[in-house]
């Protein structure tokens, strides 16, 4: 069965829960008609379904190759990405003054979502171009902003985040890579990154790397890191002193080239400062948030593209009678209970990491507008929805193996590809280890705490079903506590917490949703069947988590570090 895309769903999703109509009745939105969105949310699905969705075997069989003269996608991907580049599709969310189209964030993001479902890995491109987009107009001069944006926004340079060193992991004050200055506002760059995705590839003429490096004399950790734009070829036309030293062999993302990167090696790679000297941290974050919603986004790529496999072998495989049936003829798996409660928690869970993230890509488009509860509101569930939206794809991708069964292990079927792409969704762009942290550590706190009050005020309005409003009550009393609880005891709780809230946002959300999901169509009726399933059997999961998030951090720290490997 082909690719489909989600566009009813996506539509859908635009209009309860991001209200679209509502962006689109301001100024800067105004041309994000129905009419448009419609055309953008069918002509991605035409170009996913036709030109990448194909590609995304062979990426994963074939996959990016590492040579001495750079990194060779598979066939078809340059084509494809022409495809992509031709199409206008990189400019969507990206501001018309800077070459763009101007439409909402939450429109791209179901654009990506569009292009992930069909070839994760090939999706990654277009994703790490957005965040060196936010970089430069941010904090980019108006000079770097016209001689790079265009390009950028267009997909005809493609961008890159190059944080992570050898030595460093998540520790990026521990970065060691030298900015040197030169003359003519330039810097000469000198060091080695490694886990840069897409760090080097032949679909587009240059590649925009945005790198994390210490000036000379710098402080020590986090406050020494300035930004700095390292094209790949100079705007001169002459190539920069730096190489790719080989790609990294991978569980899965396999069409996305993960790259080994040296600066410098014959001290001619040649670079421009973004933002002051020692502003890198700041420059970066412009990055990550939105970067974290993208991975966020992945989740939902992941989950649907599984979905889909999983509902398309579930009504073809013929297997056993239904229990019950008088003439005990063998019947497609669908009819079989158990694969039903599968397929359905596949269908929810992917409809609530949608929800979920679009909710919080939506809050992105009303910070744009000036709307500053938003601002809040975003800090506070963009930890929630990179962290709960990849935990959700994982989850997804695995049960879509399970029914499956034995073939689902066999790759020739590619139900395992989903997983193996899921899993290092919760790793990157800040571990979702990291993101619970920061939800107990920084946003619980934000803005003395009417930030996480006012959430749950908005859910409790709306919530009608029991389940729900006791998982809101039983969060609101866990945060409570949590504000106030030492560092060890708030970290340990923080992940069983982080789902919890997370549980009790998609269940506002999904919940929304079902009221809306009027009529007899297919699609209403799976809508209303997916948010019953949530509230009733997802919902009270997560209230059994309440005791984990309440626990003290004693259990944890009752062995010395020796006793582990007893």
């Amino acid at each position: 069965m082909p690719f489909t895309p989600a566009v009813t769903e996506q539509r859908f999703v635009l209009d309860q829960i991001v209200r679209i109509d509502e962006l689109a009745a301001t100024d800067r939105f105004a041309s994000a008609t129905p009419d448009v969105i419609d055309a953008v949310l069918e002509g991605i699905g035409d170009l996913a379904s036709g030109e990448w969705a194909p590609l995304a075997r062979a990426g994963d069989t074939v996959g990016a190759k590492w040579t001495p003269e750079g990194v060779v996608m598979p066939d078809g991907y340059g084509a494809a990405y022409k495809a992509y580049v031709d199409g206008g599709w990189g400019g969507i969310g990206v501001a018309e003054e800077f070459g763009g189209q101007g439409l909402p964030f939450a429109v791209a993001a179901a654009v990506l979502e569009t292009l992930g479902a069909a070839n994760m890995g090939f999706a990654l491109a277009p994703t790490l171009t957005v965040g060196a987009i936010e970089s430069l107009i941010h904090h980019g001069t108006p000079k770097q902003q016209a001689e790079y944006l265009p390009k950028l926004a267009t997909g005809e340079w493609t961008g890159t985040m190059n944080l992570t060193e050898p030595q460093a992991g998540s520790d990026v004050g521990a970065l060691r890579t030298i900015a040197t200055p030169l003359e003519g506002d330039k810097w000469s760059i000198r060091g080695t990154k490694i886990y840069i995705s897409f760090g080097d590839h032949d679909m587009a003429d240059n590649i925009i790397h945005l790198v994390l490096a210490r000036t000379p004399d710098a402080p020590e950790g986090t406050r020494g890191i300035s930004l700095f734009l390292v094209p790949k070829v100079r705007l001169d036309g002459t190539p920069n002193d730096l190489r790719v030293v080989s790609i990294e062999h991978k569980m899965g993302l396999h069409a996305s080239p993960t790259c080994v990167l040296s600066f410098g090696d014959h001290d001619d790679c040649v670079g421009e400062l973004i933002g002051p000297v020692n502003g890198g941290m700041r420059a970066m974050f412009t990055m990550m948030n939105n970067a974290r919603l993208n991975v966020g986004l992945q989740g939902v790529q992941v989950a649907e593209g599984a979905t889909q496999k999983a509902v398309e072998y579930a009504r073809e495989r013929i297997q056993s009678a239904r229990a019950g049936s008088p003439d005990r003829t063998p019947v497609a798996i669908v009819e079989h209970p158990d694969v039903r409660r599968m397929l359905l928690r596949m269908k929810a869970q992917t409809q609530a990491a949608r929800a979920l993230v679009y909710y919080a890509c939506a809050q992105v488009d009303r910070v744009a507008l000036g709307d500053a509860d938003a601002k809040d509101r975003l800090e506070i569930m963009t930890p929630l929805a990179k962290a709960h939206g990849t935990d959700l794809g994982n989850e997804v991708a695995s049960i879509g193996i399970q029914i499956h069964g034995g073939m689902g292990y066999i790759e020739e079927t590619g139900a395992a590809q989903f997983f193996r792409d899921a899993r290092i969704t919760p790793i990157y762009e800040g571990t979702n280890g990291i993101q619970a942290a920061d939800l107990v550590g920084r946003k619980l706190g934000l803005s003395n705490g009417a930030a996480f009050a006012t959430l749950i005020a908005d859910m409790r309005a709306e919530a009608e079903h029991e389940q729900l409003r006791a998982l809101i009550h039983a969060c609101e009393g866990v945060g409570r506590r949590l504000a106030t609880a030492d560092a060890d005891d708030r970290l340990a709780a923080s992940y069983p917490f982080l789902t919890m809230l997370s549980v009790a946002a998609c269940g506002w959300l999904m919940e929304r949703q079902g009221r809306a999901a009027t009529g007899d169509t297919a699609f209403a009726q799976m809508k209303r069947a997916s948010v019953a399933f949530y509230l009733d059997q997802i919902v009270p999961e997560a209230r059994g988590l309440e005791a984990a998030a309440s626990a003290s951090a004693a259990v944890l720290y009752a062995l010395s570090p020796e006793a582990f490997a007893a």
